[in-house]
């Protein structure tokens, strides 16, 4: 099973609010952000997991290549700057091509349990895309997903009347996703949801699969959010 961590990030309005740590080494429940989703995923039959982080995130870089050493997890790393977290998913497409994937960002915070069934509803999908989802709303631009009364995803939007989904940051995919990638970034797109909306209108069958409840840890103050979510 193959995971991908995007990582690339500056973590800018931490940075603004005096968090001194890289965004993927900060400490939530007494763990590292990367280092929670590595375990996870090493849980759930991670056979490799790439990471990117930017150039600037020498420590980060380094952390994750004694993790690999040390403990034995099958990490493929980038260190690479991107200008979106589009494009850190194109450089890391080499890696990818080759099988179905799931993908999140680095600071995505979930109940374990939850994310082990998506997993498993994720190896017996028979779509295009098991993309996660949450009616928990507590994003400053969320992404609103809408569905059928299937959970087909019918569209991804900045704004919406009647709120019920927002994406989540979780992301099951297969190979067919890179054709649309592609042409997202030859066309000069920059934000990952114009690429989850260019999967809609290139024919791409996504399932929206509800999560209670994720966070993101954008602010400082998330972390506490993220601890207290975590001890329930």
């Amino acid at each position: 099973m193959k995971y991908a961590i995007l990582a690339a990030g500056e973590g800018s309005r931490l940075i603004q609010e005096g968090e001194t740590e890289p965004k993927p080494l900060i400490q939530v429940g007494g763990e590292a952000l990367i280092d929670r989703l590595l375990r996870v995923f090493m849980t759930n039959d991670a056979t490799e997991i790439a990471v990117i982080c930017n150039a600037q995130m020498t420590a980060v870089a380094a952390y994750l290549e004694t993790a690999r050493k040390m403990a034995g997890i099958p990490l493929r790393v980038m260190v690479k700057s991107t200008p979106s977290s589009m494009h850190s998913l194109w450089e890391l497409r080499h890696w990818l091509e080759d099988a179905p994937f799931i993908l999140t960002t680095v600071d995505t915070i979930f109940q374990e349990q939850e994310f082990a069934a998506y997993v498993r509803a994720f190896r017996q999908m028979t779509v295009d895309g098991l993309m996660g989802v949450t009616d928990y709303i507590d994003d400053e631009r969320p992404l609103y997903v809408n569905t059928d009364a299937t959970l087909h995803i019918t569209s991804f939007t900045d704004s919406s009347e009647q709120p019920h989904f927002v994406s989540a940051g979780i992301y099951g995919l297969t190979p067919r996703c890179f054709d649309t990638l592609n042409r997202c970034v030859e066309r000069g797109e920059q934000r990952m949801r114009n690429f989850q909306r260019a999967l809609i209108a290139d024919g791409l069958r996504l399932q929206a699969w509800p999560f209670i409840k994720v966070l993101d840890i954008d602010h400082v103050s998330d972390i506490l959010k993220a601890e207290q979510f975590l001890r329930v």
